[in-house]
C-alpha cells in the first residue's frame, strides 16, 4: 500500500501528514507494509526542509520532521501510489488536471478519511502559531481515519 500526501509547497501540511501517518503506522507495527511520502504541487521549495514552525509544532507532539525534504509532484506518482491525498480543493484540482486518464489511484481530499469530505486542511504559512496546531489536530484526525481504512484493506488481502 502506498500513500502520497499533497499540498502546495510541501513544507507545511503534507510533511506534517507524512510525519503523523508514519508515527501511527509505526505504533501499529505496519510501517513495513505501507509506503508514505509527501510532495507539493509547486517547485518553490524543492530540496528544503519543512518550515521551522511546522517542525517545531510537530516536535511538541513527538514527531520529528527534520529528515524530510520537499519535492514536487511527478507524473510517475500517479502510477506508483494507491492514494494521492490533497490537503485542499485547489491542490486536488491541480492533481486531477495532471492525472492521466487511466489512473487507478484514489485521488481525493485527505480529510475525507476524517469524516470531513468537503473540509480542507488550511494552509498555516501566513498565519500564526495556532494555525500549525490546527493543522496537526486535523491531520491527526485524518490520519486515524486513513489508518482504519488501510487496515481494513490490508486485512482483506490474502
Amino acid at each position: 500500500m502506498r500513500v502520497l500526501f499533497v499540498c502546495l509547497g510541501n513544507i507545511c501540511r503534507s510533511p506534517t501528514a507524512e510525519g503523523v501517518f508514519r508515527r501511527l503506522l509505526e505504533e501499529r507495527g505496519l510501517a513495513h507494509r505501507v509506503e508514505v511520502d509527501s510532495c507539493g504541487i509547486g517547485d518553490w521549495h524543492v530540496g528544503k526542509a519543512p518550515d521551522p514552525r511546522t517542525r517545531e509544532a510537530a516536535a511538541r507532539r513527538g514527531i520529528d520532521l527534520s529528515g524530510l525534504r520537499a519535492r514536487q509532484l511527478a507524473d510517475a506518482d500517479f502510477a506508483h501510489f494507491d492514494y494521492l491525498l490533497a490537503m485542499d480543493h485547489d491542490n486536488l484540482a491541480a492533481m486531477r488536471a495532471r492525472a492521466p486518464v487511466e489512473v487507478d489511484a484514489h485521488l481525493g481530499l485527505f480529510l475525507e478519511f476524517a469524516g470531513l469530505p468537503d473540509r480542507a486542511v488550511p494552509d498555516p504559512y501566513f498565519g500564526g502559531e495556532q494555525g500549525f496546531e490546527e493543522v496537526l489536530d486535523l491531520v491527526e484526525q485524518g490520519a486515524r481515519g486513513l489508518l482504519a481504512e488501510l487496515v481494513r484493506r490490508l486485512e482483506a488481502r490474502p
